[in-house]
C-alpha cells in the first residue's frame, strides 16, 4: 500500500476513533481552548512530530512565556537584589511581585503563609529536613509512597535518635490503608514531642491522589504536615485558603516548563518559626561577625534563601503562573481527566491472542482520586516482562517521549514490582561499598526493576494518547527474546 494511503487510512481510523471517545467522555468537548492553545503555544510538538508524554517529569512552557520573559530582560538593567542601588531595587521589585503571584495561585494568605525561593522542591525539602528540630522522642511518619527527596529527611531524623515510621499501601490501587493511618496518626508519643508527617498530594508513581482531608487530621493530633505538591498542582488546584499544610514544597517547571532551577517551599509562618538553621550564609543574615563569632538571622523567608537568589528567573514565574491562569487550571484538569479515563481503559482492555494482558497498571484503573499519571509494565503472552528500557527505546524511535525507572520513588516501586524486604535485606547485604543499578538487577533476578510512565499535561490531545495506545499495541503476541 502507498505511503500516502496508509497515512490516509491511519488519519481515518484516528477520527473515527476521537468520535467514540467524545460519546465516552462528553466533557472533552469543553476543553477545546487547548487545541487552540497547542496550535498557537506549543507548535514545535506537532511541527517536528513528537508525542509528549512525560509531564510529570516536567511540564512544557509555552512560546510566549519565553517572549515575555526575553523581552523584561532585553529592556530593563537588572541587578543583583541584595541592594538598594536602582538596579538591585527594580530586581527587588520583581522578586517581590512574583512571591506574591505565587501567594494569589495557591490563594495562600501573606498574613500566614510565606513564599521561600529554592532550586526545586527537592531543594525546599532539604530545608525543612536540615532544619527541622528532630530530638530524641520525636517521630517522622511518611507514606511509603513518597518522592525520594521526601525519604532522604529520614537521614536527617536517624541521625538525631528519632523514629522514622512507613505507612505501607496496600495492592491492587497502592492507597493508604487511612484506619492504619489514623491509628499511626493518633500515636505520637508525649504532648512535647515534635511529629513530623509527609505524603504527597499525588504519587508521582502511580498517579494516586491521597486525601488533603489528612492534614487537618494530623494537625489535630500534633503533627506538622508536609504536602509534597511536585506532581499535584500542574492539573489540580491547591487552595491553601481551604487546607493548611505546614509545607509545601513546589517545582515550577513541573508546572510550566519554564524556568527550571526555581522552585519554592510555601510554609506557614507558625511552623517556619520552630526551623532551626544548622548553617548560615549570603543574604539570610542580618548581622555576622568573625571577631564576635556570632550571628543573627533575618525572620521569615530570608533566613532561608541562601545566597543569592535565580533572581533573573523569578520574573518568569509569575510569566508561567499567569500563563495557567489564562488557559485555567480546572480546564486543563478536566482535560488530563478525559485523557487519562480513555487511556486506562484501553490499556487495561489490550488482550494477547490467549487473553493475558498486554500490561499490568499499577494502581487505580479508573479517574476517581487518581491523576494523569499512569505507570505500567508490558507483558509477552507467557506472562514474561519486557525490560522496560526496551520499551523506552522502541517508543523514542517513535518519537514517543515517556520516562521509566522507579521516577526516585522506591516505596512504590517495591510494593508494585514485588520487591520483597527480605530479598532487599539480602541485596543490602552484601560487602560492596556501593550498590550499582546493575547489581541490584543482578540481585533480584527475575523480576523487573522499574516500569513505564506516561503523563498528561497543559499541551496534551487525543492523538497523544492514541499514538500510545498504537504503540503499546505492537507488543501484542510479542515473545520476551531469551
Amino acid at each position: 500500500m502507498p505511503a500516502a494511503e496508509q497515512q490516509g487510512h491511519a488519519l481515518q481510523a484516528l477520527d473515527e476513533e476521537f468520535a467514540l471517545f467524545l460519546e465516552e467522555q462528553p466533557s472533552y468537548a469543553r476543553t477545546e481552548v487547548i487545541d487552540d492553545l497547542r496550535a498557537r503555544e506549543y507548535t514545535r510538538l506537532d511541527a517536528q512530530g513528537h508525542v509528549y508524554l512525560d509531564y510529570t517529569g516536567g511540564g512544557l512552557y509555552a512560546e510566549s512565556q519565553l517572549r515575555w520573559h526575553t523581552s523584561l530582560l532585553k529592556n530593563r538593567v537588572l541587578g543583583n537584589p541584595h541592594s538598594l542601588n536602582p538596579t538591585s531595587a527594580a530586581m527587588t521589585r520583581l522578586a517581590e511581585e512574583a512571591r506574591r503571584k505565587v501567594l494569589v495561585f495557591f490563594n495562600a494568605s501573606p498574613d500566614e503563609y510565606v513564599v521561600i525561593f529554592t532550586p526545586n522542591a527537592s531543594g525546599a525539602l532539604k530545608l525543612i529536613g536540615e532544619a527541622y528540630p528532630f530530638s530524641e522522642g520525636d517521630h517522622f511518619l511518611l507514606t511509603f509512597d513518597n518522592h525520594n527527596s521526601v525519604n532522604g529527611i529520614r537521614e536527617y531524623a536517624r541521625a538525631r535518635g528519632v523514629a522514622t515510621t512507613y505507612v505501607p499501601l496496600v495492592l491492587p490501587e497502592t492507597r493508604v490503608d487511612e484506619k492504619e493511618l489514623l491509628c499511626m496518626l493518633d500515636e505520637l508519643p508525649v504532648d512535647s514531642a515534635n511529629g513530623l508527617f509527609a505524603y504527597p498530594a499525588q504519587s508521582n508513581f502511580s498517579g494516586v491522589q491521597h486525601p488533603l482531608e489528612w492534614i487537618e487530621a494530623a494537625q489535630q493530633h500534633g503533627w506538622d504536615v508536609i504536602l509534597d505538591a511536585a506532581a499535584f498542582v500542574a492539573t489540580n488546584r491547591l487552595d491553601l485558603g481551604r487546607w493548611k499544610p505546614d509545607f509545601v514544597p513546589v517545582s515550577f517547571y513541573k508546572m510550566f516548563g519554564y524556568p527550571t532551577g526555581v522552585g519554592c517551599l510555601l510554609a506557614r509562618r507558625d511552623a517556619l518559626a520552630k526551623l532551626k538553621r544548622p548553617w548560615f550564609a549570603g543574604g539570610t543574615i542580618t548581622v555576622a561577625s568573625v571577631q564576635g563569632d556570632k550571628h543573627y538571622l533575618h525572620d521569615s523567608e530570608a533566613a532561608f534563601e541562601d545566597g543569592t537568589l535565580n533572581y533573573l528567573s523569578l520574573p518568569a514565574v509569575e510569566i508561567g503562573l499567569d500563563h495557567l491562569t489564562s488557559v485555567g487550571l480546572e480546564v486543563i484538569h478536566e482535560r488530563v481527566r478525559c485523557l487519562t479515563a480513555w487511556l486506562l481503559g484501553r490499556l487495561h482492555d489490550l488482550r494477547h491472542g490467549n487473553g493475558r494482558p498486554v500490561l499490568h497498571i499499577y494502581g487505580p484503573i479508573d479517574t476517581h482520586m487518581r491523576g494523569g499519571t499512569v505507570t505500567m509494565n508490558f507483558y509477552d503472552p507467557d506472562s514474561q516482562f519486557f525490560d522496560h528500557r526496551v520499551v523506552e527505546e522502541e517508543a523514542a524511535r517513535d518519537t514517543i517521549s515517556l520516562r521509566t525507572g522507579c521516577f526516585c520513588n522506591p516505596g512504590g516501586g517495591e510494593l508494585t514490582l514485588g520487591i520483597s524486604e527480605s530479598e532487599l535485606e539480602t541485596c543490602f547485604a552484601q560487602p560492596q561499598q556501593r550498590l550499582t543499578l546493575d547489581d541490584f538487577r543482578h540481585c533480584i533476578d527475575g523480576k523487573s526493576t522499574g516500569a513505564v510512565r506516561v503523563s498528561f499535561g497543559i499541551a496534551s490531545n487525543f492523538a497523544d494518547a492514541y499514538r500510545f495506545v498504537e504503540f503499546a499495541s505492537t507488543f501484542t503476541d510479542r515473545q520476551v527474546c531469551a
